[in-house]
Formats: C-alpha cells, structure tokens, sequence
C-alpha cells in the first residue's frame, strides 16, 4: 500500500510541473520522422547484405557463374528462378529497402536545421551537402545493380507511388548515362575538408575521400561495359574517371565489416554455418582451373578434402570440387573456405583488383589511361592476392607461371583478363558475372539439365510486376528483346 501512494504522489509531482500533455499522446518507440542518417545506415547493410548474401532466396550469382554450387536441391544451380521467386525479392530488396530508404534519407536531410555560430552553420551545410552526394553515389550504385540484372528497369517515375503507382520502364542506356552523370557530380561535389555521416557510415566511415574513389571507380566500371557499343563516349567517362582518382589500394576498398553477433554478421556465416546446412560446395569449375595454375588462394577459398581409409586414416588430402548443377554429395568434395564463413568477414562492394583488371581493359580497348595492360593486370592479381594474405614470393611465383604471365598466358586479352578476374571475383558473384557477360571468358557450360541452354545474361521480370504493372512491364520486355533469362542487355553484344 505504502509503495502504491508512493508511486501516486510521485506521479502527482510529475504532471503538476507541466500544464502541457501533447506529449502524452507520442509513440517513442514508432517515430514519425527517422533521422536521416539513420536511414542511410539501413540502406548501406541492406544492399550490401543483398551483394553478399548466400541464400538461394536472393542471391543466386555465384550459382550462375559456377564458382559455387548445390548439394541436395539443385533448382538454382540449374537456373530456374521460379520456384523461389527470386527476382521479385531482389527486386524488392533493392528498390523498398535500399532506393526507397535513400530517398527518404535525402528528404530529411534537407529539413535538418543547424545552430551555432555563422561559421558553423556554414560548416554544417557543407556536411550536409556531403551527405546528400553520398546518398547519391549508394542510390547510383543501387540503380547499376537493378539495371545490370533486369536490363529496363524503373527510374524516372520509380519511388513515386501517390503519382506513379504504375511507373513506367526507363531505358537501360538512358539509366546509366544519367546515372554516370550523377556519379560525376557528387564525386566533384564532394568536399574532402569536412565530414558526412561519420561512423554511421558503415562502408567508409565518413571518409569523403575514399567516397570519391568509390564514385569514381563505378563511373569506370560502367563506361567500361558500355565500350562495345558506344567507344567515343566510353573512353571520355574512363578517362574522366581515373583522372579523378579510383580504388587503388585495398586500403581503400569498398567493404561492410560485419560484427560478431547476430543479426549483424557475415550472410555466409548466417547461411553456411549458422544454419546448420550443407547446401553448397564449390565447383570442379574454378577448382581445377586454380589446381592447374597453382593459385595460392585456394587455401583460403577452399577446405581441404580429405581422402581416408578404411579405418578412418587420412591418407592423402586435395582440393576437389562438385560438378554444377548435380546432386552433389556434401561430404565428397571442398568445402568454402573459413575465412569467407567467419562471422565478421567483411562484405565488399568494390575493391582495388577488380578496378585494376578494368584499367587492364581500358589499355588493351585503346583508351589512353596510361601504363600497360601487363602492368594492370599484374597489379590486380597481386592485389587479390594481398588480400587473401598471399605471401609476396608466392605472387611472384604465380605471376612467373607461363600460364599466367600476361605475355605467353593466351593470345586473345579477354581470355587472360577474363579468366584471371574470375579468380579474383571469388565470392563475389555479381560482379563475376558481370565480367563474364562482357568478356565471355572463363568458357562455362550450363549444367546438363539447366533450365535453358546457357549461363543466363539476365534476371527475368519479377512475377509481382508482371500482375501489378502489366502495362508497362509488357512494353519493357517487348523493348528489351523478350523477358528471358538469355536476352542480353544494352551493352552486352558480343
């Protein structure tokens, strides 16, 4: 009784201080406006959880291009899509929780009011303008992803459901060269004197600088597809590009470090080990292209297999991996590597090698960038292979190999550029896959009962947008060539 009266009069003190109850009726727990950083940081984990994840529900990439495949259900690995719709939840996952949190981040960003003295004020609103670019890079880079899978896709009229509940398809062409534009304008933008989002930055850490980088090695990465169709406006993008400065060094990669726990670790981590399943093993495609050149990466691409003998004795141990597209049986074959299973392995977006083979292009596809293809290409391997903790005397050791060396590896330059970034793209499926569709190197068979009779060169529509925005989308896979898994898209001719 006593603590009751108690707590009454210490209620009664409460409310006679204040004549004011608005507050009484706000949820705290469900605000009305998130702040905007903190839809930044959501949309950051959001898309690179997409980029990196396992799940046959959302990623299906490093299936495609053979660099892993499945055990016990194979559907994936034989490219069929339907049954776990897996265009409609990335789709989903790109536009309503990466795009569609990027541009709320920007509508309240630009509320955001600032105090203090004029100097600081004005100090703020170079903060914000960098935050506001930096919403522009990521929402770029979600667009490239969208574009890069689907082909047409929504932009214009996207994101704008009380006046475009139905948006229209935007052509994949126009995307990209607005969207390199865009890239332009933030990475010139951006001030490297001030700061952004800071540690709610979970990519760079409110680096500006690195941000810079980061623009501008997509705006390289995308005016090299774009070469085969279009040289003379590639090459003045590339060379804009590099002149503005790209991802060099791993030092400034592109990466998410994941943290110990759930929900807030490594996707592999979740899919592979935490699950509790043996779904995936890799393939016999990149494991005996790697044995054949004794690529020191396989100890940390791969596990070990273990021959025994009958009485459980290890006998001999090698890497072996399981034919895309089979049953294959787990316990036969490598396993993934544990440093790309361990929790806090980071998730990456882009890094110094992959910037490196695509300067190694630009040389061999005449754009004036300067140094040699040799020379561009020899760094991207040295640099994948200091990021997997490669020993100096073992990459030069592999970069002497007759079979590697730019001179004497193959006559044809997408071959040796192809296939060595299929090495370095490990584990990252989406952009192995993108180099594949434009260089048509490593030469990859679809499996024996594939769902069509080639590596697929796009995702199909999502099933949703066929029901919900059949007008439109009907028009869009008319205007693309067909809503197939092999209809190529705008830059991907040859």
């Amino acid at each position: 009784m006593k603590k009751i009266l108690l707590i009454v009069i210490l209620l009664a003190s409460f409310y006679s201080c204040s004549d004011d109850i608005t507050g009484l009726n706000q949820d705290v727990k469900n605000p009305a406006l998130v702040p905007a950083q903190v839809l930044f940081t959501n949309a950051e984990k959001n898309i690179v959880d997409q980029m990196v994840s396992t799940s046959v529900n959302q990623n299906v990439f490093r299936l495609f291009v053979q660099q892993w495949t499945e055990t016990t259900y194979t559907d994936e690995s034989n490219y069929d899509l339907a049954t776990r719709t897996i265009p409609d939840n990335h789709w989903q996952v790109i536009y309503r929780d990466v795009l569609r949190d990027l541009k709320e981040s920007k509508k309240v960003l630009a509320t955001e009011v600032y105090t203090g003295s004029v100097t600081d004020i004005a100090n703020q609103e170079i903060v914000r303008a960098n935050k506001d670019y930096l919403i522009d890079i990521m929402t770029a880079y979600g667009y490239y992803i969208l574009v890069d899978t689907f082909g047409d896709v929504p932009y214009s009229e996207a994101l704008d459901l009380d006046n475009h509940p139905q948006p229209k398809y935007d052509d994949a062409k126009t995307i990209y060269k607005d969207l390199i534009s865009k890239l332009t304008i933030a990475s010139n933008g951006l001030n490297t004197t001030q700061g952004s989002f800071g540690s709610q930055d979970l990519i760079f850490n409110g680096n500006v600088s690195k941000w810079k980088l980061f623009a501008n090695s997509l705006r390289l990465q995308m005016a090299i597809n774009m070469d085969d169709i279009d040289h003379a406006y590639a090459s003045t993008q590339v060379l804009a590009a590099v002149a503005d400065g790209v991802i060099l060094s791993n030092a400034n990669n592109a990466a998410l470090a994941y943290l110990p726990a759930q929900p807030n670790t490594n996707p592999i981590y979740v899919d592979v080990i935490a699950s509790g399943r043996n779904d995936f093993v890799p393939t016999s495609t990149i494991i005996n292209k790697m044995n054949g050149l004794n690529d020191p990466r396989k100890s940390s691409y791969f596990t070990l297999f273990d021959q025994l003998d009958t009485n459980g004795n290890i006998t001999s141990s090698y890497y072996v991996g399981g034919t895309p597209g089979d049953g294959n049986t787990y316990a036969n074959f490598s396993h993934i590597g544990d440093k790309l299973v361990a929790p806090t392995f980071e998730g990456l977006l882009m890094d110094a090698s992959e910037v490196e083979f695509l300067l190694a292009e630009a040389v061999e596809r005449g754009i004036a960038i300067g140094g040699t293809s040799e020379t561009h290409y020899n760094n991207a391997i040295t640099a994948s292979m200091k990021y997997w903790g490669v020993s100096d005397a073992d990459i030069a050791s592999y970069l002497s190999q007759a079979t590697v060396a730019y001179s004497t590896a193959a006559v044809n330059w997408k071959k040796k550029i192809g296939e060595q970034a299929y090495l370095a793209l490990y584990n990252r499926g989406f952009e192995a896959w993108t180099s594949y569709r434009r260089l048509d190197f490593p030469i990859l068979t679809a499996p024996v009962d594939a769902a069509v009779s080639q590596v697929p060169t796009r995702y199909t529509y999502p099933a949703l947008e066929e029901t919900l925005n059949a007008t439109n989308n009907t028009a869009a896979s008319a205007t693309i060539g067909g809503n197939t898994l092999i209809t190529k898209l705008f830059w991907d001719i040859y």
